[in-house]
Formats: C-alpha cells, sequence, structure tokens
C-alpha cells in the first residue's frame, strides 16, 4: 500500500513523504495512529500543494533575511562599556549586549543566539561580528566598544 506520512516515523520515513508499506503496517499502526493516509490522487495533489506553499514562504523569508542581512552590513554598534587605561575591559561584551544594543540603537530585533561570535568582546575597539540571518545568509557586524 502507497501512503502519505503526515508525521516523522522511525524507520519508514519523515512526515509528507510518499512511501510503499505493506498493508497490515499500514492498516494496523500508521492509519489509525494518525500517523499516515492513503495516498489517493487527492492527497498527492494536496501535498505538492502544500510543499508549494512551504517552499514559496521559504523563499520569502529568505528575500527579508537578505535584506536585514544588508541593513546589517552597513551598521557600525556603538557599546560603551567600563575599561582600564589600556582599553581592557572589566567586564566583557556577550551576544545578548550585542543583541539589546542593536535593538536599541538601530530598532533592528535578532536572537542573540543567531550571533556568532568566537568568544566575548574584552577589548575596546572595533570588532567585526557574524550574524546568522537564514540558513545561507549570514551578515558582517561591525561593533565598537569604547572605555
Amino acid at each position: 500500500m502507497i501512503v502519505i506520512l503526515t508525521k516523522d516515523v522511525k524507520g519508514t520515513g519523515k512526515a509528507g513523504d510518499v512511501v510503499k508499506v505493506s498493508d497490515g503496517y499500514a492498516r494496523n499502526m500508521l492509519l489509525p495512529k494518525g500517523l499516515a493516509k492513503e495516498a489517493t490522487q487527492g492527497n498527492v495533489r494536496s501535498l505538492e500543494k502544500q510543499k508549494a506553499l512551504a517552499e514559496e514562504k521559504r523563499e520569502e523569508q529568505k528575500a527579508a533575511a537578505i535584506e536585514q542581512a544588508a541593513k546589517l552590513e552597513k551598521v557600525t554598534l556603538h557599546i560603551e562599556s567600563k575599561g582600564g587605561e589600556s582599553g581592557k575591559l572589566f567586564g566583557s561584551i556577550t551576544s545578548k549586549d550585542i543583541a539589546d544594543a542593536l535593538e536599541q540603537q538601530e530598532n533592528i530585533r535578532v536572537d542573540k543566539k543567531k550571533i556568532d561570535m568566537d568568544g566575548p568582546i574584552k577589548q575596546a575597539g572595533v570588532s567585526t561580528v557574524t550574524v546568522k540571518l537564514f540558513p545561507e545568509v549570514a551578515a558582517k557586524l561591525k561593533v565598537k566598544v569604547t572605555v
């Protein structure tokens, strides 16, 4: 029997896959538990429409991420911190500090988990930080730390 999986099934496939399974497995396990539905022509067309809509939504999100990356490339973020005479900071600047400053200064909201840093910034000066906005889209953000 050919079925369309509605949820991930270990050993069988992922949600949205059209797979061929034994009749007993489909009737006794997959269909009653709602893990799959029969692969009729209508269901297959419906699945194709859903996949097309999901792809279209993903493309829109990618375009928005590219636009936001272009904005971030132009920004130089200014963060003031306490530090010593040599420019060494008493604390450090983390991804949370950068996300908060970005929202306050530029009105751009970015999740702190998307800010990729080698480690916290511990020295005054200009540093470059990568912001991963989408799987294939990343922007370089300049952060100027003053004492």
